[in-house]
């Protein structure tokens, strides 16, 4: 991984040696990507009879999960939601990195997705009125196509005075090793939302803990029942229904701690400081000029969509996001997008795979009209 000042991009010049045979005939669509959001679409287009194929840039099925550190148990996520036809894996202390890539490859070869693993995307262009799915040399033509890239490989790092001279460790939530790598050492955790509530309970009990975020994080009091979840998610719906770039949803739904994070909790580790104005070589340094020594500093900043790939459509708003309808892009309506927005939580993944399917027979009805 390396460090390009607002984002840390993955290397991924590695191709595997053979790649799946181009299609020699038009698609009615593409779907790019075999996460939740992916594989939910692909499973409502087979029922609708849509002629697609899935690209995932993974070698092997789980999408992100596979990624995640080895000790984030399914105890320990927020929530995975159902697959269709396909109830997701309680919970459990196995770990979450294993069991959902397992249950994302049964689900696959269970409903003979046409799932294709290790091709990465490189771009998508339009010609006429398909579009031409660009991989290496090879080519998949398409009538539509659904992005469902997610963010995992676009990890936000924001830039402070000073950071490139701090001598300690610095790692991003993909990076995170598990609590055992930093006992003895002081972590500074940074960012507000979820996964900055959860390091912070599994650090705490083992080291010392410094947490900082821009805003004062907002507590959720009440029970998180499906009506809030809807209610949430509609609220970062209006963001990109505006073009505006999109929000997380834990930004409107609030934080809450669990039973394993109480024990944090009583030892502090919740007691939120303001953003320090420099990084130096031993540590941060605040506006009225006092300094905290730490070792390492976590940045649990958040992720950006990874829609790159996409440039050459040209879908952005002038707002800076893209503009949709349901998961329909306004400026180009043969292109969805899933897990984007309100649907990058696994809830909101599922209603919008099946969304998704519905507006391509939709586009491909209104083609042959």
């Amino acid at each position: 991984m390396r460090h390009t000042g607002q984002c840390w991009d993955v290397d991924h010049d590695v191709r595997p040696d053979f790649l799946p045979t181009t299609s020699p005939t038009v698609l009615d669509a593409v779907v790019v990507g075999a996460g939740q959001a992916g594989l939910s679409t692909s499973r409502h287009l087979v029922r609708l009879g849509v002629d697609h194929v899935v690209l995932d840039a993974n070698e092997q099925p789980g999408g992100a999960w596979q990624h995640r550190w080895d000790s984030l148990s399914m105890a320990d996520v927020h929530g995975v939601a159902d697959l269709p036809d396909a109830p997701a894996p309680g919970t459990s202390a196995a770990r979450a990195n294993l069991v959902v890539p397992a249950w994302f490859g049964d689900y696959e070869a269970r409903f003979g997705l046409p799932v294709l693993h290790g091709v990465r995307v490189d771009s998508v262009t339009s010609e006429d009125d398909l579009l031409v799915v660009h991989v290496g040399p090879q080519r998949w033509t398409t009538r539509t196509l659904v992005n469902a890239t997610g963010t995992w490989t676009r990890p936000f790092v924001p830039h402070y005075p000073g950071a490139e001279a701090f001598a300690g460790e610095q790692l991003h939530t993909v990076d995170y090793p598990g609590r055992e790598h930093f006992v003895g050492r002081r972590v500074l955790v940074v960012g507000g939302g979820a996964s900055a509530v959860q390091f912070l309970g599994e650090l705490a009990p083992v080291t010392d803990t410094l947490w900082v975020t821009r805003r004062p994080p907002v507590w959720r009091t009440d029970d998180f029942d499906r009506a809030a979840g809807r209610a949430a998610v509609a609220l970062v719906e209006q963001r990109v229904r505006r073009g505006l770039p999109p929000r997380s949803v834990v930004s409107v739904t609030g934080l809450a701690l669990r039973d394993q994070e109480r024990e944090a909790q009583g030892l502090g580790a919740y007691e939120r400081r303001p953003m320090f104005e420099r990084v130096e070589p031993t540590g941060v340094r605040w506006a009225d000029g006092s300094f905290e020594p730490v070792d390492v500093i976590l940045w649990a900043t958040g992720f950006r969509p990874d829609i790159a790939h996409l440039a050459p459509l040209r879908l952005r708003s002038p707002l800076g996001g893209i503009r949709l309808e349901g998961t329909t892009v306004v400026a180009d309506p043969r292109v969805q997008l899933v897990g984007y927005g309100p649907s990058a939580s696994t809830i909101g993944a599922n209603r919008a795979g099946r969304a998704a399917a519905a507006a391509v027979t939709r586009q491909l009805r209104d083609r042959a009209a």
